[in-house]
């Protein structure tokens, strides 16, 4: 079999193996970075200055500000290994880590201005000014760059390896299949079957494997060969190792439900992490002090609209301002979620019946809390009590509970968080009535990634989403 076997793979592959970018790529995004943050500085300066004197142009010091950030901002992501391929394949991570770096470099302008002492040769402004507009425009660029990076990926015209494959037919055909190489920067040079036989035949195989792959001078090879087969991958190791290319051991199909999987080495021992601890020691603090803090400035905040609803519940209809109801929190431990009330009945036993569109239980005013989310502000005291915090995944009745645990697999893995007031599945419209179990798995799906995903930023877009999204908003009855 040759690489023009693979059907699947763009012509632009299977015309030139090389493909384009590993060489150009890293220096040009190092480029297109500098660029944006000197064309940012200068932009900066000149609207101040043109602010400042009424006359267009830029002070002395802007070529020598344009020239310090630019140099620094690329200094630290090469320091950082961002300037790979591999880092542009993907719009995961690119907003945290081009927010840090930005944050690194004003550090160390700061750090070299404090040492020079040539702070005052700056203006305070513009690099105040420099330092705020670059968070959006940095972000903006370097999707940009990710967005025709991983375009030109997929079409085959950028690679960044140039790889060789060997192993079992199947085993190598569902790889490909699974994964599709190329869609990741990989240009597969050519494939090489094992046939089934003993230890002559797989030598026999090898030593034509390494022949030709010698000749085709890939930049990696990677073994489709089950990890149950440890003699067989010891001897394709042992035959590829004197040859100058990375060996890859490919994935068996249990790692594509863990996207962060990887190895950790603790001491001489080395394994394959397949899932991490939700979150760290420091984490936890992190997101529990962020959450007592923007919870007591919610409900000062809305301490009057608060007042406000919960006067006019109880002019709407008879019944308790307060809707509490059990639910599972961190680690499936039981808790009383406080709602405002938007329905007649206050269900909270063995049997919850779901609220549905047109619900004759939900009252007049409860429509409109439920339509804007209103009635969920009540849960800043759930998160000042440490039972919630403000993102996370939406708790359900331990009535639901217990009968979507017995559906959906691993649903109970949504309580190794606290849950949420809102969550990654609310912002992406999957709230409101889950008449399905497709519905719920879906919901479901998007709770675990925000577990496996979770970073301080993603709560942050989570609660702008909340509030400016549409989905957010979708579904609410």
């Amino acid at each position: 079999m040759s690489v023009n076997d693979l059907s699947d793979m763009p012509q632009a592959l299977r015309d030139n193996y090389a493909g384009l970018g590993r060489l150009w790529l890293g220096p040009l995004t190092a480029a297109c970075d500098a660029a944006v943050v000197a064309s940012l500085v200068y932009a900066v300066s000149f609207a101040y200055h043109l602010g400042a004197t009424g006359l267009p142009g830029v002070d002395r010091s802007t070529r020598e500000l344009a020239a310090m950030l630019a140099t620094l901002f690329v200094f630290v992501n090469l320091m950082r290994g961002r300037y790979q391929i591999a880092n542009y394949l993907s719009a995961r991570g690119q907003m945290g880590s081009a927010f840090a770096v930005w944050n690194i470099t004003l550090v160390a302008f700061l750090a070299l201005l404090f040492l020079a002492k040539i702070a005052d040769h700056y203006s305070r402004i513009v690099m105040v000014a420099t330092y705020l507009c670059g968070i959006p425009v940095i972000a903006l660029s370097r999707s940009a760059v990710v967005r025709l990076v991983a375009a030109g990926s997929r079409s085959g015209r950028i690679t960044a390896e140039r790889a060789f494959l060997i192993g079992r037919e199947a085993n190598i055909m569902s790889f490909v299949s699974r994964h599709k190489p190329w869609h990741m920067g990989f240009a597969v040079t050519d494939v090489a079957f094992l046939k089934s036989g003993g230890e002559a035949a797989l030598a026999a195989d090898l030593t034509a494997a390494v022949a030709n792959c010698r000749m085709t001078r890939p930049d990696a090879v990677f073994i489709a060969v089950p990890w149950s087969e440890q003699e067989a991958i010891t001897a394709c190791v042992d035959a590829f190792m004197n040859l100058p290319v990375a060996i890859h051991l490919a994935p068996e199909p249990i790692m594509e439900r863990f996207g962060n999987a990887h190895v950790v080495h603790t001491g001489t021992l080395s394994s394959l992490r397949l899932t991490r601890q939700p979150l760290s020691t420091v984490e936890v603090a992190a997101k529990r002090a962020f959450d007592i803090v923007a919870a007591s400035c919610g409900i000062i905040l809305t301490l009057p609209l608060l007042l406000l609803i919960a006067v006019l519940i109880r002019l709407d209809s008879p019944g308790p301002v307060l809707f509490r109801q059990r639910r599972y929190g961190f680690n499936q431990q039981a808790f009383r979620i406080f709602k405002f009330r938007t329905m007649t009945t206050t269900d909270d036993g063995k049997v919850v019946v779901q609220a549905k569109r047109n619900d004759p239980r939900i009252t007049r005013l409860g429509h409109l809390l439920r339509r804007y989310n209103l009635d969920e502000l009540p849960q800043f005291l759930n998160v000042l009590a440490g039972d919630m915090s403000l993102v996370g995944p939406r708790p359900h009745a331990l009535a639901h509970d217990v009968e979507f645990e017995r559906k959906i697999a691993n649903y109970a893995r949504r309580h190794n968080v606290r849950p949420g007031i809102t969550g990654w599945a609310q912002v992406n419209g999957f709230r409101g009535e889950t008449d399905t179990d497709a519905k719920m798995a879906g919901r479901v799906a998007y709770d675990h990634w925000y577990i496996d995903n979770w970073s301080f930023w993603l709560d942050i877009r989570i609660l702008f989403r909340t509030v400016l999204s549409r989905k957010a908003f979708a579904n609410a009855r």
